[in-house]
C-alpha cells in the first residue's frame, strides 16, 4: 500500500522559481490515492464530537463533501462571494496582492452547533481564519480544522491559534 504523499506530485518552480508547488490532482486522479485521502482525513477526526462539517470552495468540497457522507453528517459550502442564493453572512480576508471575499449561508450554521472545517490545504491560513469568522458570527464552534496537506514554512497555523488543526501531510517548505 502506497503512502498518500506517494501521490502527491510535486512541481518544481510553479508557479515562480523556488515554490515546490504540491499538486492534489494527482491524488484524485486515482482511485487508491482518493479512497487514501478521504480515509486518512477521517481517522484525523476520531473521538471528535461535532454536528456538520464545512468545506471551503472548491477542494474544501472535495473532500469535505465524502467525509460529511461517510460520516452521516450534513455539509455546509463555504463560497466566494456572489455564488449562493439565499441570505448570507460574508468576510473578508488578504490575498498576496489585494483581498477576497467568502459567505455562507444566514441560516447553515445554528448557534451552538460544533463545526469541522475542511480544505485541502493551508498555506497562510486566510480563507479558514475567514471561514471560522462566519461560523462564530453564526453561533457555532469550529472544533476542529482539517487539511490533507500542510505547508508549514507558510506558517498558517499561527493564524488559526486557539483552534485544533489537524493536516494529514505536513511538508517543511513553502
Amino acid at each position: 500500500m502506497k503512502r498518500i504523499e506517494e501521490y502527491v506530485r510535486t512541481i518544481p518552480d510553479f508557479p515562480e522559481p523556488g515554490i515546490m508547488f504540491r499538486d492534489v490532482t494527482s491524488v484524485l486522479q486515482d482511485a487508491d490515492g482518493l479512497k487514501l485521502a478521504v480515509d486518512s482525513m477521517i481517522k484525523l477526526l476520531e473521538g471528535v464530537e461535532f454536528d456538520v462539517i464545512a468545506g471551503t470552495e472548491s477542494r474544501g468540497f472535495i473532500f469535505g463533501m465524502p467525509i460529511a457522507y461517510a460520516l452521516g453528517k450534513a455539509f455546509i459550502p463555504v463560497r466566494k462571494k456572489g455564488k449562493l442564493p439565499c441570505e448570507t453572512v460574508s468576510a473578508e480576508y488578504d490575498l498576496e496582492y489585494g483581498k477576497a471575499s467568502i459567505e455562507i449561508h444566514k441560516d447553515a450554521v445554528k448557534p451552538g452547533q460544533k463545526v469541522v472545517l475542511v480544505d485541502d490545504l493551508i498555506a497562510t491560513g486566510g480563507t479558514m481564519e475567514a471561514s471560522i469568522r462566519l461560523i462564530e458570527q453564526l453561533g457555532g464552534e469550529v472544533v476542529r480544522i482539517l487539511f490533507l496537506m500542510e505547508l508549514a514554512g507558510l506558517k498558517g497555523r499561527e493564524k488559526l491559534a486557539g483552534y485544533e488543526v489537524a493536516s494529514v501531510i505536513t511538508y517543511e517548505g513553502k
